[in-house]
C-alpha cells in the first residue's frame, strides 16, 4: 500500500458521510497532524477528519474500507515511536474533539471516557471526588487517554500501580470494516472468552479505533513523601533500585536520572533550583504514598538505609508541595530538555530491574565505540531505561547508516538480559526493523495472522509495528 492520490469523489463522499466541517484538507492542518514527538519525522495525511461521535468514526472507517484507503488514528501527537504518523497517506482520523468524561461512577470506582480526554484532566476530575487514576505518562498534561491506550502507556507510578492495561475494564472499538463492538464487561473479573480488551490495548491503532473506555479507579492516597538521592557512581544508583524492593518497600515511583539529564533540565526549566555536587553522577527520585504518615516515615527510613549502603550522597527531602512539584517538574521535562539541545533518537529499553546496571553500562560502551553521546533516565523501579542518543555533531551518514547497527547491539543485549524493545512507548514506525530481535518467525507470523483477521485489507494504521 502506497501514498496514492485521493480522488475528489472520495473527499466528497467523506463530506457526505460526516458533517463537512470535520473534513479538512488545508495544508496547515495536514502539516499539523503529520508529526508527533518522534525525532524530526513528518508524514502528513492527505485529509484530516476530526469526528465528534462514534457514529462519525464508524462512517469514515466504512468508507475507507470500501475504497481501500489507509486510516491512521491520531491523538495528541505526543508519541515517541511514530505510531500516529500517516506513513501511507490516506485519512488522518484525529480524535481530539472526542474529549468528554462521560461518567464518573463513584460507587463502583470506574470512569467512562472518550479517547481525546487529556490524562491530567481525567486525573484531576477524579481526584476532586477522592479517587485516583494512577497511569501517569511524562506528557500527562498534553497526552490523551486514547494514545495511552494505544501504546499501553506507563509512567512513574507504574512501579506500584501498573500500566494503562491494568486499569482498563471495557472498550468501545470501531473495527477496520466500520463495525462497532464492546470488547469486555464493566466488571473487575471476566473469564468469558478471549480477552479482546487486553489485545486492543497496546495494539497501536492497528486493529481498530478506540472510541470509549471504561477505566478502573482506586482511592486517592492521602499522603506522599518524596526524596532526591544523589550518587557518585551511576552503577551504584542502579544497584540500589533492586535493593529497595528486596528490603520490602514498593515505592509509588522510583526514577533514575544521570547527571546530564538533570543538568540539561535545570538549564531548560525555569524556577527550579537544585544544588548538585561536582562529583555527582546520577540521581534517584523516590516517592512513597499511602494514608498514614507514620508508615510512610518508616518506609523512608528503610529506603534511606538502603541508599546509604550503596554510597549515596546527601539526600534531599521535599518538605512542601512546591518542592515536590519542582522535583517532579525536573523529571517530567527531561525529554523536552534533551530535544531542545539536539535531534535525538529515544530508545525505550526495559529489563528485569536487577539487570539495569548492566544495561546502562552496555549503552555507554556501545556509545563509546560508535562515537555517540547518550543521556539516560527512566523508570528504574520497572527496569525501564530511556536511552536518548544525541545526534549533536554526528555526520548524517553515521546517523543514518551506522547508528541502526549500534541500536541493534543495544536491543540484542537488552533481550539477552530477559528484557525487550519497549516498555511504554510502543514499536510504531521507528522500532519495526528490530522486531526480529524480540520475536522469532513463528511469533511474528502469529501476530500477522491476528492483524489479518481484524484487518484483511491492511488499511488500519499501516506501516506500523510488524516488519
Amino acid at each position: 500500500m502506497d501514498r496514492g492520490t485521493l480522488t475528489t469523489e472520495f473527499i466528497r463522499s467523506l463530506q457526505d458521510a460526516v458533517p463537512a466541517d470535520v473534513v479538512l484538507t488545508d495544508q496547515e492542518t495536514l502539516a499539523k497532524y503529520g508529526h508527533d514527538e518522534t525525532e524530526d519525522l513528518h508524514f502528513p495525511p492527505q485529509v484530516v477528519v476530526r469526528p465528534r461521535t462514534t457514529g462519525e468514526v464508524a462512517a469514515v472507517v466504512k468508507l475507507c474500507a470500501r475504497h481501500g484507503v489507509p486510516v491512521t488514528p491520531i491523538g495528541a501527537r505526543t508519541g515517541l515511536s511514530g505510531g500516529a504518523l500517516s506513513v501511507k497517506g490516506g485519512v488522518g482520523l484525529a480524535l481530539d474533539r472526542m474529549n468528554t468524561i462521560v461518567d464518573i461512577d463513584e460507587l463502583n470506582l470506574q470512569v467512562t471516557v472518550e479517547p481525546g480526554v487529556i490524562t491530567q484532566v481525567l486525573q484531576e476530575a477524579v481526584a476532586a471526588k477522592g479517587l485516583y487514576y494512577p497511569p501517569d505518562p511524562g506528557s500527562r498534561g498534553s497526552c490523551t487517554i486514547g494514545g495511552n491506550l494505544a501504546e499501553n502507556a506507563g509512567g512513574p507510578r507504574a512501579v506500584k500501580y501498573g500500566v494503562t492495561r491494568d486499569f482498563v475494564l471495557n472498550l468501545e472499538v470501531v473495527l477496520p470494516d466500520g463495525e462497532v463492538v464492546w470488547t469486555g464487561a464493566n466488571t473487575l473479573k471476566n473469564a468469558t472468552g478471549y480477552d479482546l480488551t487486553r489485545l486492543i490495548v497496546g495494539s497501536e491503532g492497528t486493529l481498530g479505533i478506540i472510541t470509549r473506555a471504561v477505566l478502573r479507579l482506586v482511592p486517592l492516597p492521602k499522603e506522599t513523601r518524596l526524596m532526591l538521592v544523589p550518587f557518585r557512581d551511576e552503577r551504584k544508583a542502579c544497584e540500589a533500585v533492586a535493593a529497595v524492593f528486596r528490603a520490602g518497600i514498593t515505592p509509588s515511583a522510583l526514577e533514575f536520572m544521570e547527571r546530564d539529564a538533570i543538568d540539561w533540565t535545570l538549564r531548560y526549566v525555569q524556577g527550579v533550583s537544585v544544588s548538585i555536587a561536582d562529583d555527582t553522577k546520577a540521581h534517584l527520585l523516590v516517592e512513597v504514598d499511602g494514608n498514614h504518615a507514620d508508615v510512610l516515615m518508616r518506609d523512608c527510613e528503610t529506603i534511606l538505609g538502603v541508599m546509604e549502603q550503596h554510597d549515596c550522597q546527601e539526600v534531599l527531602f521535599a518538605e512542601t508541595a512546591a518542592e515536590k512539584e519542582g522535583l517532579w517538574k525536573l523529571r517530567r521535562r527531561v525529554g523536552e530538555a534533551v530535544k531542545s539541545n539536539s535531534v535525538y533518537k529515544e530508545e525505550d529499553t526495559v529489563v528485569p530491574r536487577h539487570a539495569l546496571p548492566d544495561l546502562l553500562a552496555k549503552v555507554k560502551e556501545v556509545g563509546a565505540r560508535y562515537g555517540f553521546k547518550s543521556v539516560c533516565y527512566g523508570h528504574a523501579g520497572d527496569g525501564n531505561l530511556h536511552v536518548n542518543i544525541i545526534k549533536g555533531d554526528l555526520a548524517d551518514t553515521v546517523w543514518q547508516h551506522d547508528l541502526p547497527k549500534a541500536i541493534r547491539e543495544i536491543f540484542t543485549y537488552t533481550v539477552s538480559l530477559g528484557g525487550t524493545l519497549s516498555g511504554e512507548h510502543g514499536i510504531g514506525l521507528v522500532q519495526r526493523p528490530y522486531m526480529d530481535i524480540a520475536f522469532n518467525p513463528v511469533q511474528l507470523d502469529l501476530m500477522r495472522r491476528i492483524k489479518n483477521s481484524f484487518d484483511p485489507q491492511g488499511i488500519m494504521n499501516p506501516g506500523k509495528v510488524l516488519p
